[in-house]
């Protein structure tokens, strides 16, 4: 080994450190984007089965959120249809806010129940 390679790879991995760190942030907010939509979509189908059976569909969805998501949430419902919004979780907000995901369900009642 030359004297002038000592310290080199300490020297890579710290140039390495913050890629590492955005990639990783990456990773979990992907990870969590994604979980928002599963939920989302649980919520949207929970709505949409109560409203078929006549209940309050947008109480439905929202019961159906974890508590950290109803703050975080629009749910809306109208002709059997339930859209629930969701912002996922973010370090930044702003990210939050562009990564905001939508799930719909619809269901009609069964003929002649209404």
């Amino acid at each position: 080994m030359r004297a002038t390679d000592r310290g080199q790879a300490s020297v890579e991995l710290l140039a390495g450190l913050p890629a590492l760190g955005l990639a990783a942030l990456i990773a979990v907010q992907l990870l969590l984007a994604g979980y928002s939509l599963t939920i989302a979509d649980g919520a949207a189908e929970a709505g949409a089965i109560a409203g078929a059976a006549g209940l309050d569909a947008t109480d439905a969805a929202r019961d159906a959120l974890p508590g950290w998501a109803r703050g975080r949430a629009t749910v809306t419902a109208s002709g059997g249809e339930v859209r629930v919004q969701l912002r996922p979780p973010s370090p930044l907000a702003s990210v939050a806010r562009g990564l905001t995901v939508t799930s719909e369900a619809w269901a009609r009642p069964p003929a002649g129940s209404r």
